[in-house]
């Protein structure tokens, strides 16, 4: 019987610096392991980007069950702040450390090993699909989209498709997400007329402007959440003057906000409405106001039903736990998935991801391939 370590291979793939951009080896690693396994692999690569996609079984078949995942990670931060090597996958009491640890070269490691013993054992009738990226953590534009203009470029198709980021808050086996809240940012810059603080008549002060605006936004109430979404949220993140002087009123200022979004909004009709409030304020003070906007994602959801029912039973199977169906979190490669076929993630717990002495247990990645091989043999054999 095939018994694929995926402890032992997200270790291997910790030890690939695959900090976004970089390959590091991780998918090289990755596509030699899963050619020897009988898959058929192939890139996805555009521009500085590496991705991989590998099929087991017949292309375009009607039960084709899909995995995503990234093997690029953030950067270290301070090397001397770590108690061990990033890259070096050191062992400790039970615990795996190294960057990726948590996010998420294991939950790759755990359903590559998962696919691998099911195939070797016991050939499916379907087919599966793993797609690994190396721009997830990165600005995420020749990653998961670039495998999925692969994919039907030939002609490939997931049914469905299971991410492995970490989902859980707590414990394993708490949480399984089936959307996430949009993510849209906007810049302003504000143009007023510079002048002596002595003499503010003869100036336009921007900052006023810029005050006003983030107050209007940020106590705003956009919504008090939708049947399976939290409240939308808008965070203003930055106000700058870049103004040493104190007798000095600067002619310009910018500010930031980051806002999240339920699924009773759109990309659009959050600009629509951030581009009233602009207007309102231009009409107020007669300061100049530009606006960029950048939609990172819309919100999307996968409604409860067979994909989640699945993975639930699996989760609940292995681990004892009943997950809660959420929406919360940041945005993931899901919301480029959700337009190919229906997604849902889960993965293991989060709560180390992009920090220092990043690290997961042992035992818990064991877990997590188990919960894998539950959902892909139960798929297979309804």
């Amino acid at each position: 019987m095939s018994n694929l370590d995926a402890a032992q291979l997200t270790a291997d793939l910790i030890r690939c610096p695959s900090v976004t951009p970089e390959e590091g080896g991780a998918l090289v690693l990755l596509g030699d392991l899963l050619t020897e396994a009988g898959f058929e692999v192939s890139r996805a690569d555009r521009a500085e980007v590496s991705n991989l996609v590998a099929r087991w079984g017949q292309k375009g078949h009607a039960k084709t069950f899909g995995f995503n995942g990234h093997t690029d990670v953030v950067p270290i931060g301070d090397a001397n702040a770590w108690s061990v090597d990033p890259f070096g996958a050191d062992i400790k009491d039970g615990i795996l450390y190294g960057r990726g640890a948590t996010d998420m070269k294991s939950g790759v490691a755990a359903f590559v090993a998962a696919a691998v013993d099911l195939v070797k054992d016991t050939p499916p009738d379907g087919a599966i699909l793993i797609t690994v990226t190396g721009d997830e953590e990165g600005p995420a534009l020749h990653g998961t989209t670039a495998i999925l203009d692969h994919m039907a470029q030939e002609g490939e198709q997931m049914s469905v498709c299971l991410v492995g980021e970490p989902t859980c808050p707590n414990e394993m086996g708490d949480m399984i997400k089936i959307g996430r809240r949009g993510s849209l940012t906007a810049w302003f810059t504000y143009r007023g007329i510079q002048g002596h603080s002595a003499y503010p008549h003869r100036a336009k002060n921007p900052l006023p402007a810029m005050a006003k605006l983030m107050d209007l936004m940020a106590s705003h109430e956009l919504d008090q959440g939708t049947d399976h979404f939290d409240a939308s949220t808008v965070a203003v993140v930055t106000m700058d003057t870049g103004n040493p002087a104190t007798n000095v009123i600067p002619a310009e200022c910018r500010s930031t906000v980051n806002i999240r979004f339920n699924d009773a909004h759109s990309g659009e009709s959050v600009t629509e409405w951030m581009q009233g409030l602009v207007n309102q304020v231009i009409d107020e003070t007669g300061v100049l106001i530009e606006m960029a906007v950048k939609v990172s994602g819309e919100s999307f959801i996968t409604p409860p039903g067979d994909l989640s029912d699945l993975v639930a039973r699996a989760v609940t199977a292995e681990t004892g736990r009943v997950p809660e169906l959420s929406t919360t979190g940041g945005t993931s490669d899901a919301r480029f998935i959700k337009s190919h076929c229906p997604v849902v993630e889960f993965g293991l717990v989060g709560k180390t991801m992009h920090q220092v002495d990043e690290c997961v247990p042992v035992a818990q990645i064991h877990q997590l391939k188990a919960i894998y091989a539950r959902i892909l043999s139960d798929y297979f054999a309804a």
